[in-house]
């Protein structure tokens, strides 16, 4: 494990060499290929169990004049919006608008083992030092002419609670609130909401409230809205009865805000969005934790009516976690296998199907994804936009590297990709959360 003790106080510095040291007693720092964890058969080494889990976390340093991601020499890439507070998501309306959804999280978990004190210690690091100005609201950039520069940027809606997803379906606007799906009136064009919400529905929300974003989704028909509510803990340490209604996609009637489960086992769904030839529902989600630095490969899957997918008692189909107690193999008999292994710990968070014809060839059809990156294996992975090829809307092929260069040649972050988007023009958006930016993807010519 390694961890940049610089610039920390004594006490905190004591806390981190106790981790430390605990951390290589306990971890075997075994780094098999990610390569070997991606696609349908993933690569499933035996599980490891710590007193304190592996942590090696990128500390942010930003991006520097003049810096940006990395793309293949056919792409291009630039800022499109800059100065941003934690830019999570992104939502392009008809008229070509980009919704930038800024949020923080809703506040602290419990602290009830000495372990969760020091994992929190540890994450906080991974974050972005721009915490200074507003957040909790949603950014309009106009860029009439598509020519990346936008001629508008304001507030378009503000004093939200922690937003993350965001549908429109005719002239209701639908954000998902880490504790309600709440809709407002819009009219194309306007660049402010002024008129309050209404709340659809409720959400799981606090005073827990561990994986607090809650992507949403339209049906292709506008009738149904669907949402991603994480768990409240890694694996029901928490309590059982904290995880109600959680670990799911939710569905919800849009005419009443009435709500099933649609899905669940699902331990924190993502970058929800339908397959554009399938018209299945798909999402990416992450995996657990403290199993081991090659354990459990976060993945990306189609999602069925009813469909349970392991969390908490199983993982990748019907492998057994042997620390969620009591135990249910009538669930783990029936858990279904993801479609597709991204490799471990790369919290996948982002994901966004393309149909356009403005990049190369070699990008239609499939998905670009999000990689927020990992905080919780020694060698880091993860902290890039990755394409998965598709055919007959299934993936077809591995994982290809778009844009990296989050990460610096020492291992720090200068940002770290969340919510993707296409916009208009058929350019990839990527939110940097960590680099308070909206970058923008195009085809360089050179093809």
């Amino acid at each position: 494990m390694r961890i940049d003790l610089t610039h920390k106080t004594p006490g905190k510095l004591a806390v981190g060499l106790m981790a430390a040291l605990c951390v290589a007693g306990c971890s075997k720092e075994t780094a098999p290929d990610p390569k070997t964890q991606i696609g349908a058969r993933p690569d499933l080494p035996a599980l490891e169990q710590y007193l304190v889990p592996p942590m090696h976390v990128a500390s942010v340093v930003g991006w520097k004049q003049g810096e940006k991601p990395r793309v293949p020499d056919t792409l291009q890439i630039n800022a499109l919006a800059t100065g941003l507070q934690h830019p999570r998501s992104l939502y392009v309306l008809p008229n070509g608008d980009i919704l930038v959804v800024e949020s923080k999280a809703p506040g602290t978990e419990p602290i009830k083992r000495p372990k969760d004190f020091i994992m929190k210690w540890v994450e906080s690091w991974a974050t972005s030092g721009s915490d200074t100005g507003e957040s909790n609201r949603i950014t309009l950039l106009r860029d009439a002419d598509g020519d990346g520069k936008p001629e508008t940027q304001s507030i378009f809606l503000d004093h939200l609670h922690s937003p993350f997803g965001v549908a429109l379906v005719g002239n209701d606007l639908y954000v998902a609130n880490t504790d309600a799906i709440v809709r407002y009136p819009y009219h194309e064009g306007e660049t402010k909401i002024s008129e309050p919400g209404q709340t659809l529905t409720q959400l799981p929300g606090g005073p827990i409230d561990h994986h607090w974003t809650k992507s949403l989704v339209a049906s292709p028909d506008g009738a149904l809205l669907y949402v991603g509510v994480g768990s409240n803990s890694n694996i029901t340490e928490n309590g059982i009865e904290a995880e109600k209604n959680r670990a799911a996609i939710l569905e919800v009637d849009r005419a009443t805000g009435r709500s099933r489960i649609f899905a669940s086992g699902l331990r924190s769904p993502n970058g929800l969005t339908f397959e554009p030839q399938s018209h299945a529902l798909w999402t990416v989600v992450n995996e657990r934790d403290e199993i081991g630095p090659n354990l459990v490969p976060d993945y990306l899957t189609s999602v069925k009516d009813g469909g349970f997918y392991g969390w908490p008692y199983s993982y990748f189909g019907k492998n057994v976690d042997p620390r969620v107690q009591p135990p249910r193999p009538d669930l783990v008999a029936k858990a279904t296998v993801p479609d597709y292994a991204l490799s471990s710990h790369v919290a996948p968070l982002g994901l966004a199907f393309y149909t356009g014809d403005k990049l190369p060839p070699s990008y239609r059809g499939g998905a670009f994804i999000g990689e927020h990156g990992s905080w919780n294996r020694p060698q880091l992975n993860g902290y890039k936009v990755v394409y998965v090829p598709f055919a007959d809307g299934h993936p077809n092929g591995p994982t290809q590297d778009v844009v990296t260069g989050f990460l610096s040649d020492d291992e720090k972050s200068r940002g770290r990709p969340v919510g993707l988007a296409i916009d208009k023009s058929g350019a990839l958006l990527i939110a940097d959360d960590v680099g308070n930016t909206v970058w923008r993807v195009t085809a360089s010519g050179r093809l």
